[in-house]
């Protein structure tokens, strides 16, 4: 563990303050749209914007990297979308908004799948989730940092939207002073989506399902605080308090499933975070109990697509890999745009019961899934190979079929008349 973090600290602390300044963004939108008086229904359809974007975004990227290399791609992306956060300062209309994050969405996928197939290359099947829980540590701890900083007092949030640009310019600076070298690519196959659903179903439903479940977290979470009469701090504190709890929960959960059927591990802890929404949505966990539901539900449900991601690349071979990679978070974004507005607009329709019912019947679908697989298929053999794994994110945050060109971050791009060489960033 701390050989892979010596050796990928310029890439964890990237995703961090990536993390922290995309998490700071979702956040601050939605309760800065909420101080403004738009309705649950537009702060949805802003937030989904950013999802959408990153459909076509997850398309788009790869074929950027071919064209203008790895470095010159992650740094026109970041600045895009460092430029995108600070309009949010020169209007309050709504549509200007979503287009922002439209514009945001287009740019993120790209970095993520740059930055996480950088680790794909460095796994086993042993190790897969251990690398992986380090590297969504450094996401769960932005996603915590984020939405702790929309909570600071800022009246009208210029100083925070101001910090996620700075943050987004910022994140390149580890990478290009990095001197690790980049891993070896392997050639790859396009993995379209009907042809992963054949390989896997657990996989790739999984993630659908876990990108709506972390977006209905991220989106509608602080808004389930106001609901329930918290003040603008104490909604944002639920966002620090979930992303801590599954943080925490990465490791546990990443060793157990290592160790046995990772649809087994799936299985329980979406039971048991089903079983959690529950109790919170009939009243059992009120009052100062809410940040323990809260809490209890995030550990079991945030670590879902690292494990899903996972399980996926146990089946996969070396040439298939970072193309899954792409089409994993294309899949994982299907998710975040149908979590990112129907979050809202359950506890509009519903009111702050609507939110823990809608996490229950999410994460019910998730435990009837890994069953019905884990009954009907035999699980992956681990081949001992080294190969590369998922993408990410939800981070994701944070595509596409052509994701194979994203495996090495940051390398220095060759002369066209030169040979290739796993030159040091």
């Amino acid at each position: 563990m701390f050989r892979s973090i010596k050796n990928d600290w310029a890439l964890f602390a990237g995703i961090l303050m990536l993390v922290t300044a995309a998490s700071l963004l979702t956040t601050l939108l939605t309760i800065r749209g909420a101080g403004l008086g738009f309705s649950t229904a537009q702060i949805g359809l802003i937030q989904a914007a950013c999802p959408l974007g990153a459909l076509l975004g997850s398309v788009y990227a790869p074929g950027l990297v071919g064209r203008v290399g790895h470095v010159r791609s992650f740094g026109a992306l970041a600045s895009v979308c460092s430029a995108a956060a600070v309009v949010h300062l020169m209007t309050d209309d709504p549509w200007v908004w979503g287009g922002m994050r439209f514009v945001a969405g287009l740019c993120f996928p790209g970095m993520f799948v740059i930055a996480e197939s950088w680790l794909n290359a460095k796994a086993t099947n042993a190790s897969r989730a251990g690398l992986l829980a380090i590297y969504f540590v450094s996401t769960t701890s932005g996603n915590a940092a984020g939405p702790y900083l929309a909570g600071l007092p800022d009246a009208d949030g210029g100083r925070l939207f101001g910090l996620a640009s700075i943050l987004i310019s910022l994140c390149l600076v580890p990478l290009l002073i990095s001197r690790n070298p980049a891993p070896e690519i392997v050639g790859a196959e396009r993995m379209p989506i009907a042809k992963f659903l054949k390989i896997t179903p657990m996989a790739v439903v999984g993630v659908l399902l876990a990108g709506a479940i972390a977006s209905t977290f991220q989106v509608a979470l602080p808004l389930y605080g106001l609901r329930l009469g918290l003040s603008t701090a104490d909604a944002t504190e639920l966002l620090v308090i979930a992303a801590v709890a599954s943080a925490l929960a990465q490791f546990p959960i990443a060793w157990a499933s290592d160790r046995t059927d990772r649809r087994l591990v799936i299985a329980v802890a979406a039971a048991a975070g089903a079983c959690v929404c529950l109790l919170t949505a009939t009243g059992l966990f009120s009052g100062v109990w809410v940040r323990a539901g809260v809490a209890l539900a995030a550990a079991a449900f945030l670590p879902m697509y690292s494990l899903c991601a996972a399980h996926a690349n146990d089946q996969l071979t070396p040439g298939q890999m970072v193309a899954a990679s792409g089409t994993l978070v294309f899949t994982y974004n299907l998710g975040v745009v149908g979590g990112s507005f129907s979050g809202p607009s359950m506890i509009g329709v519903l009111g702050p019961s609507g939110f823990m019912l809608l996490l229950a019947t999410l994460s019910a679908l998730m435990t009837a899934l890994a069953v019905v697989r884990r009954r009907t298929t035999a699980a992956p053999v681990d081949t001992g190979r080294a190969h590369p794994l998922h993408p990410g994110a939800q981070a994701s945050v944070m595509m596409g079929e052509a994701a194979a060109e994203a495996a090495a971050v940051a390398a220095p791009e060759p002369e066209p008349e030169a040979e290739p060489e796993g030159a040091p960033v």
